[in-house]
């Protein structure tokens, strides 16, 4: 009962966050919103017995992706006044 509940939530919160991050106007929110998309991706390939493909979407999704994506959000300069 419970299992079936994870399988439809768990993909709808993983295309809300797709979404988020899309519509996301900051880039650091928008990363933010990427690496939990990829938490819950990661959530559910645990969920469908595959931890070999979830530990690996885990590191390199969400936590090296997230931080390539930081350093260079951070190396870049921000101006406000563009629209």
């Amino acid at each position: 009962m419970y299992v079936e509940a994870i399988h439809i939530i768990l993909p709808v919160l993983i295309i809300v966050a797709a979404i988020i991050s899309v519509l996301m106007k900051d880039l650091l929110a928008s990363v933010i919103a990427l690496a939990a998309m990829s938490l819950l991706l990661s959530l559910e390939f645990f969920i469908l017995h595959a931890p070999d493909v979830a530990i690996a979407e885990a590191g390199v999704g969400a936590c090296l992706t997230t931080a390539i994506f930081v350093l260079a959000i951070k190396a870049t300069k921000r101006t406000e006044d563009e629209v």
